[in-house]
Parts: structure tokens; sequence; C-alpha cells
């Protein structure tokens, strides 16, 4: 029983769900969470978490997407947000990698999703790239907001970050990246995370994992992430997707 707890299958380059879906059930995952990433990606998520009983999904407005963050905007959020799948907030947070961006207009997107989070009592999925220092102290300013759990997605940082964060309350979530032969900081955060903060994802249709690296993601191949993420923990791939899939129902509460 896996779980890719986040993935896009909102995005354009699918064409055909149907086939996704039926190989996640052939490939022994049980639940996927489509992440929305601006207003109308989280309703495309929520019209596919309506569709198929194994799918949830998240809605929130990306840091690339930071200019959206209206108070129109917003408002379908939160309106998305109350659907019964709907699991989180997100993805939220900040990006610094592709220049010019608004680091100040991110964090107030940033900030105002988090509040919504609270307000909700739901957790929120954080997208951060080339900002460790910045997201660190950004959330240790939110500690108030942080009371129902947060996910650091796609998780890329040392296992000196990753400690940090599960300090604040973060899971930490593994895509295909930990599968890459180049990975060299990645394993010894996975075996650092506490063994009951740990999530797997596919981030589909992005970071194919090894051995199918450059070809486009989908959910059905979170079990590669899960298989690596046992060798690194000396576990069974089974006994660890039980403890996944544990975590993600804990932290991902309408998801049971």
């Amino acid at each position: 029983m896996f779980i890719d707890t986040h993935c896009h299958l909102n995005d354009e380059r699918y064409e055909n769900i149907d086939e996704i879906v039926a190989r996640m059930r052939e490939n022994g995952v049980t639940k996927a969470i489509c992440a929305g990433y601006d207003a109308a990606s989280s309703l495309r998520a929520q019209k596919l978490a309506e569709r198929y009983g194994e799918v949830y999904f998240t809605a929130g407005i990306h840091p690339d997407a930071q200019q959206t963050a209206t108070a129109e905007n917003l408002k379908i959020i939160e309106e998305l947000c109350a659907h019964e799948k709907c699991a989180a907030v997100g993805e939220i947070g900040l990006d610094y990698h592709y220049a010019p961006f608004d680091k100040e207009g991110q964090k107030r997107a940033f900030s105002a999703q988090v509040e919504l989070a609270a307000r909700l009592a739901l957790p929120f999925c954080v997208h951060a790239r080339d900002c460790t220092a910045d997201m660190l102290e950004f959330l240790s300013t939110q500690k108030e907001f942080l009371k129902n759990g947060f996910v650091m997605h796609c998780f890329s940082g040392s296992a000196e970050t990753a400690e940090r964060l599960v300090e604040l309350g973060a899971y930490i979530s593994f895509a295909g990246t930990l599968t890459f032969k180049n990975a060299r900081t990645l394993p010894q955060a996975a075996a650092a995370v506490p063994e009951d903060r740990l999530l797997t994802e596919t981030d589909s249709p992005y970071l194919s994992p090894h051995p199918f690296r450059g070809e486009t993601n989908e959910p059905a191949r979170v079990k590669y992430v899960a298989e690596k993420l046992a060798e690194i923990r000396g576990r069974s791939a089974a006994s660890l997707a039980g403890i996944v899939a544990d975590n993600a129902e804990r932290i991902f509460k309408r998801i049971k």
C-alpha cells in the first residue's frame, strides 16, 4: 500500500487520467494527493478528486504565482479548502531559483496562506527552492500558525535542515530525487528524519525516479521512492509503506 502525497494530475501534459489511475491501482498506490499551484489548477484538482475515489487534493498558490494571490483568488482557495477531500493548503512557499523574483511578495502570499491554513485547522504543503535560510527564519516567526503541522514537499536539503524543520513540526516528503545516483545529502537526510515524520511523493509529472529518470513521471512510480527510502532505513518496502500511510493519515486527516 503506497501513498503519493504530492502529484500534479492536474498538469496539462496528462492526456488520459483514467490510464494513470489504472496504473496506480496496478502498482499498489492506494491514495494520491493532487496539489494545486494557483486558483485554476486547484479547481482542476478538486474535479479530479471528485472523479476518482483514490484522489484527494490541495488548494493553494505557488510562490511563482504569488502575483495572483489576490483577495479574490485567496477567497477561491478558502472555498476549495472547505471541500471534504481537500487535504491541505498548498503548495505554497518560497522559490528564489529563477530571477527576477519578488521575495517580499512571495512572503506576503505565503503568510496569508499559512494563516488561512491555521484558521481552517488544516496542514499546509511547502514548496522551498534556493531559500533555506529565509524559509527557516520565516517558519520560526510563524509558530502560532503551525499547530496543524506542515509538509516540506520534495525535500532536497541536508540532514541538519530536516532536523530543524522537524523541530518546527514538519513532515518531510521525499521524491524521485532520492533515487538519483548523484544524490549525496538526501540519503543522509532520509536516514535522519524520525520515522513518524516520513512521507513519499512523486511530484509527477516531474522528477521521475531511477531507472525512469527523464521520462514523464506518474503516481504509480512512488513505490520506487518508498523502496529506496526503505533501503536507506533498513526496512522492507512493505513496512516502510505502512509507516508512510500512517504518517500521511495523521497529517492529512481528511484522507482517512
